[in-house]
């Protein structure tokens, strides 16, 4: 299957210049488009992405977010079923660095069979995930 996971770590990255792992995610994200890969992400993860891009970048990223990559993402709507079971996950960790958002990507991800992320966040592939690169 030619599909990544979209996580708020590679998006951020790309989004910015002065990321330490910009060129990574630059580098990850051109490998993601010459292979014609699809995108999918939680709105969980554009939740996160869009409050960090303004805070950290301002709202100039987040309209470039919003204009020229969230059309080449297909959003899954976390409901109340996809968020307790990304919280089951969550308390199962019992790692205090694991984040809800990664706990739900994580589910998202196995549900779809999607095995690798278009992200900078090394949980992933402490979850058994590969990173695009």
């Amino acid at each position: 299957m030619n599909v990544a996971f979209a996580d708020t770590s590679g998006l951020l990255a790309l989004l910015n210049p002065k990321d330490e792992h910009h060129a990574q995610a630059a580098r990850a994200f051109a490998t993601l488009r010459a292979r014609q890969a699809s995108l999918v992400t939680t709105s969980f993860v554009l939740v996160e992405t869009y409050a960090l891009a303004g805070r950290r970048l301002g709202l100039e990223a987040v309209r470039s977010f919003r204009a020229d990559f969230a059309p080449l993402i297909e959003v899954v709507w976390v409901d109340e079923t996809l968020h307790e079971a990304g919280l089951d996950l969550l308390l199962e960790r019992r790692q205090r660095r694991l984040s809800l958002v990664d706990a739900v990507s994580f589910v998202t991800m196995r549900q779809r069979g999607v095995a690798e992320a278009f992200a900078v966040d090394p949980h992933f592939e402490q979850e058994g995930f590969s990173l695009v690169s």
